[in-house]
């Protein structure tokens, strides 16, 4: 067995904020080709108003999370962001940093470690929609 480092990104297509997209399967993939059977995926979003986490893609929790999000931090409160920059966003970074831009999950037997409800997806706090780049560590050693 060889150590392996495998460094690769994506982008996702993403709405107006709260936008919740499941990525699992395209992080799948690359932990497949990848070659790695047992290491570590770190997957991030690129920039201050998008996270990662995991969840069940299920459009009621999917909505539940959407709901939560901002009630943690409403868009339409009053934000010192907006004293700078005046681009509506402030809720956005809020948002963003309180669930994190990124995840570190486990590979075993060249699949991810993840429960059976358990799926990875990004998400995209900003007012307006845009392309999603997501970078992607895999690091491990290969084989089974």
């Amino acid at each position: 067995m060889d150590y392996r480092v495998v460094c690769t990104e994506f982008s996702v297509d993403m709405d107006i904020g709260p936008d919740i997209q499941d990525i699992t399967d395209r992080l799948s993939e690359i932990v497949r080709e990848s070659g790695v059977g047992q290491g570590l995926l770190a997957v991030s979003i690129i920039g201050s108003t998008g996270s990662v986490t995991t969840i069940e893609y299920e459009p009621g929790v999917i909505q539940d999370l959407k709901n939560a999000i901002e009630r943690l931090a409403p868009p339409d409160m009053e934000y010192m962001h907006e004293l700078a920059w005046h681009d509506g966003n402030g809720h956005s970074h809020v948002q963003a940093a309180l669930l994190g831009p990124s995840v570190s999950l486990q590979i075993r037997s060249r699949r991810l470690c993840l429960g059976t409800w358990q799926q990875v997806v990004v998400i995209n706090h900003d007012n307006t929609g845009r392309k999603r780049r997501i970078a992607v560590t895999i690091t491990g050693k290969t084989g089974e």
